[in-house]
């Protein structure tokens, strides 16, 4: 298996070092004074964005603060060296095409490279993972009238690596689908014929699960949660801890990631929801087989 991307590991990482120092019953300000950064950039190593205190001096001396076990400190050392190490082989694949990536989704990317699992609950427009090149490029045109051909095709670029670790295994993903979604006739009748032959094939791969909610389903959580994707990842590869999952809100100007307890038991609830009313695999593979037909008649 591919390591597990840094991003993960930071994480992880900021995380243990948020519980240790809590249980410690010291402030970020204290911690920061500890090894001589600002509250800044503690905040920043806790949050699992940067590394740029992560070296093995400033470990030891927060371990040495918070008290912590010896099991605890090579736990600490441990991810801090393996986000070091995967950090240092070069940044994420979509880096040639940087300038195309929208700042807001380019730590999706990072996550998404670390996931064994996604649900993905969609009432309008299709996920990225399952929308075909032409698809893609009507949504764009959609999306940013003034976009250009070349940034259009370097995000398909991207799409078409998801796509690829898709159809390899990757990971899995559970997909519900609004029957509406469907409905809406991005790029017209023959982008939509063929976008949902492509929706059938994927649904033959053995990861692959997408599920319709149809019209006629009562009002459901779904409708009011708007879409959500839920992560659960893999453990990482050299301390084989496994990072809590967290809730991904797509925004049309930003994101939102959403990990706190009590907000992931309220997705789980929506999913488990979405997931009861949901019709199953085999009338939903006949309602987008009745589709594909209706748009290409």
């Amino acid at each position: 298996m591919a390591a597990v991307g840094s991003t993960l590991a930071r994480r992880t990482l900021g995380r243990q070092l948020n519980m240790m120092r809590e249980r410690a019953r010291i402030n970020q300000a204290q911690a920061a004074r500890i090894i001589g950064i600002s509250p800044q950039t503690m905040g920043r190593l806790e949050d699992g964005l940067s590394l740029r205190s992560a070296n093995d001096l400033f470990m030891n001396a927060l371990c040495d603060g918070y008290r912590v076990s010896d099991e605890e400190r090579r736990t600490i050392l441990a991810l801090a060296s393996e986000a070091r190490v995967i950090g240092k082989q070069g940044g994420g694949w979509w880096r040639a095409h940087a300038d195309a990536v929208l700042y807001h989704f380019e730590y999706y990317l990072h996550l998404e490279e670390s996931v064994r699992q996604l649900m993905i609950w969609r009432h309008a427009l299709l996920p990225g993972l399952l929308q075909t090149p032409e698809y893609r490029r009507a949504l764009a045109w959609t999306e940013d009238p003034q976009i250009s051909p070349e940034t259009i095709e370097k995000r398909i670029e991207i799409a078409r690596h998801r796509w690829t670790r898709l159809e390899e295994g990757a990971f899995t993903i559970n997909v519900f689908l609004s029957e509406a979604a469907l409905r809406d006739e991005v790029g017209g009748r023959g982008v939509m014929a063929e976008q949902m032959e492509h929706l059938l094939t994927r649904m033959e791969l053995p990861n692959v699960s997408i599920r319709l909610v149809p019209f006629d389903a009562r009002h459901h959580l779904g409708s009011t949660t708007g879409p959500f994707v839920f992560l659960e990842f893999s453990e990482l590869s050299f301390t084989k801890l496994i990072e809590p999952p967290l809730v991904y809100v797509e925004g049309f100007v930003g994101d939102l990631y959403l990990e706190r307890e009590a907000e992931l038991s309220r997705y789980r609830y929506a999913a488990k929801e979405i997931d009861r009313i949901a019709l199953d695999h085999n009338e939903s593979r006949l309602r987008i087989l009745r589709l594909a037909k209706e748009y290409g008649a």
